[in-house]
């Protein structure tokens, strides 16, 4: 039984790479994308929640840095 010729590896190459590209266009093709309303909704709320997060790291940070120079003060 005589065997199927492969494709040069020029033309495996190149054509994996294309088929690549048609079915990444095709799955873009499915993505929902979101409203600039919603955008600005996810984003507003992202940087309310950094603001938020970097407060309460501050706030800890703070009250660290008292707790551990109080320390220092009472061994010297």
């Amino acid at each position: 039984m005589a065997e199927a010729k492969k494709a040069n590896w020029f033309k495996r190459f190149f054509g994996g790479i294309a088929r690549y590209f048609r079915e990444l266009r095709s799955e873009l093709r499915k993505v929902v994308w979101p409203t600039p309303r919603q955008v600005l909704k996810n984003t507003l709320i992202v940087l309310a929640c950094v603001v938020i997060v970097g407060a309460f790291i501050w706030i800890f940070d703070y009250v660290a840095g008292l707790g551990i120079s109080s320390l220092l003060k009472l061994k010297g």
